[in-house]
């Protein structure tokens, strides 16, 4: 009995030591050719790089005080630097605008940042189109008649007087999603039911045609803001968008340079 149970312990002592050993091989493999591998010695840092660049802006400004989701930031970021090198935007453009349709009505949910100052410039209501739903908007069309709201990245224009006076330009960058924002007449203008009184009254904003609609009061300080080439970036939960403006790798090479002292420091670490 003991010569059997000795037997049988020495196998597994053994069949450890091999396992030990393979794992210990394939790691050290797989650190080798990271080492090797001239795309992920480049790549890699870049993007810690830009995350870092991001979150510093994030935390600066206190975006997260104003009820702004990380994730959503990020995007309405990696899309104004791939809008930056597509030249889309005004070349001392620093400003972005976010909407955020996964949030109710009757909260807050569009945000003016400075990057550059790393700052929070205002943090307002904004209605969304009739079509779209009640206090949380959950349809989203580029269609004209549709009443509802365009999800996407636009770039805002000039100032025209209409029937809902001083009111800003759009143009959807986005083919499929937004770019019908000018045939369809979506700008974005002051509305009497974006207020308080309003959500005492529904619970939630007034809707607008399909038009991020204001307060009266901010409208003119809003669009002073960000006229002339900025971008505005209306986000909500949709498996259905997508944007070729929201590349990462390319948002990374414009925001944080390739210098070689970040390099060298930053692949230390692999």
């Amino acid at each position: 009995m003991k010569k059997n149970f000795w037997w049988i312990t020495s196998i597994v002592l053994v069949l450890s030591i091999i396992i030990i050993s393979w794992r210990s091989a394939a790691t050290h493999t797989n650190i080798s050719k990271s080492k090797n591998d001239p795309a992920a010695v480049k790549n890699a840092p870049i993007v810690s790089a830009y995350g870092t660049y991001v979150n510093t802006i994030y935390q600066s400004a206190n975006l997260m005080t104003s009820g702004l989701d990380y994730t959503v930031f990020e995007k309405a970021v990696t899309g104004y630097y791939n809008l930056k090198q597509n030249h889309k935007l005004n070349d001392n453009s620093s400003i972005i605008t976010i909407v955020d349709f996964n949030k109710p009505s009757r909260e807050k949910r569009m945000w003016i940042v400075d990057l550059a100052k790393k700052q929070l410039l205002l943090n307002t209501w904004v209605a969304h189109g009739q079509g779209s739903g009640n206090d949380v908007a959950t349809q989203f069309s580029n269609t004209a008649d549709s009443h509802q709201s365009s999800l996407g990245f636009y770039v805002t224009d000039g100032i025209y007087f209409g029937k809902h006076g001083r009111s800003l330009k759009l143009d959807g960058m986005d083919a499929g999603f937004n770019s019908n924002a000018r045939a369809r007449a979506v700008v974005l203008h002051a509305a009497a039911y974006v207020c308080q009184s309003t959500i005492n009254q529904l619970g939630r904003l007034g809707r607008s045609f399909g038009c991020p609609a204001v307060s009266p009061e901010v409208s003119n300080q809003i669009i002073d803001l960000i006229k002339g080439k900025n971008m505005l970036f209306i986000n909500a939960n949709s498996n259905a968008y997508t944007s070729k403006y929201l590349n990462n790798a390319f948002a990374s090479n414009f925001a944080v340079p390739d210098t070689n002292s970040s390099q060298q420091v930053l692949r230390a670490a692999l």
